[in-house]
């Protein structure tokens, strides 16, 4: 069973900052991470593998930078990676992140399932793995909280998904895209035998002209959505402060007369 799972670089929450003019995030010079959602759809892969063979490919959208974040999931047990890197990517939405990732999809081929996490703690859309399922004609399951089996012979498999008004079970012909959320598995921490195949492993890096992705369709020349306007929130409270150091009677009294002012009292 071979498995694709995109991940993607975030930066750590506390480091969040938004470029004013463009309305795309700043990542130049600030420490990232592997989105921590994406590492339940890697941990899921992992046990996929270990039930019914094959292997688990890693691929991600980013800076030269982005190298570490599949060596980490390298070292969680996948077992091959692919870099997207390309200027003329800089400044993706999430629909032309999915057309990326999609043609990058399309050449490595051979596969039977996609997993993505739920969404990324940096746009916090959860739209990529939708998007990348559209792009490639694929069976889509969201926010997927269980696998209740696999029949690689028949070419299916039976999913539990999450709902609001409780779950409710899928089954869905391969090769098929799932988003999956924490509730599925329990991420495992890197090996020291993994940590080591990581860094040996050679990751070949991918750019616009290997993937025959059109220009119009990548980077902010092909993202339709734009941030037109960036502003910090303002919590401003009005009322009047009563003070208690001024006197306890006469602060009880105004208290009391704010109280049946408003008819709760």
């Amino acid at each position: 069973m071979n498995i694709l799972v995109p991940i993607k670089q975030v930066p750590e929450t506390s480091n969040v900052k938004m470029d004013p003019s463009t309305g795309t995030m700043i990542r130049d010079g600030v420490e990232s991470i592997v989105n921590p959602l994406d590492l339940y759809a890697i941990e899921t892969a992992n046990q996929l593998k270990e039930r019914h063979g094959g292997k688990v490919t890693v691929l991600t959208m980013g800076p030269p930078s982005a190298h570490k974040a599949l060596r980490e999931a390298i070292a969680m047990g996948c077992d091959d990676a692919v870099l997207l890197t390309d200027r003329a990517f800089a400044g993706a939405d999430t629909w032309a992140t999915a057309y990326v990732l999609a043609r990058a999809i399309e050449r490595i081929g051979g596969y039977d399932l996609i997993l993505c996490g739920e969404r990324a703690t940096d746009g916090d859309t959860g739209q990529v793995g939708p998007n990348i399922a559209a792009a490639l004609n694929i069976p889509l399951a969201t926010y997927v909280s269980g696998i209740e089996s696999v029949d690689t012979g028949r070419g299916e498999m039976s999913v539990w998904r999450m709902t609001e008004h409780g779950y409710e079970q899928l089954l869905l012909p391969l090769p098929a895209l799932l988003t999956v959320v924490k509730e599925i598995s329990f991420p495992r921490l890197p090996t020291l035998r993994g940590k080591q195949r990581a860094r040996a492993s050679e990751i070949p890096a991918w750019g616009a002209g290997d993937l025959g992705a059109e220009a119009d369709k990548i980077g902010l020349k092909g993202s339709p959505t734009r941030v037109v306007k960036i502003e910090s929130p303002k919590v401003t409270r009005g009322g009047t402060v009563v003070k208690a150091a001024d006197g306890p009677e006469q602060a009880v009294d105004q208290l009391v007369a704010f109280l049946r002012g408003r008819d709760l009292v």
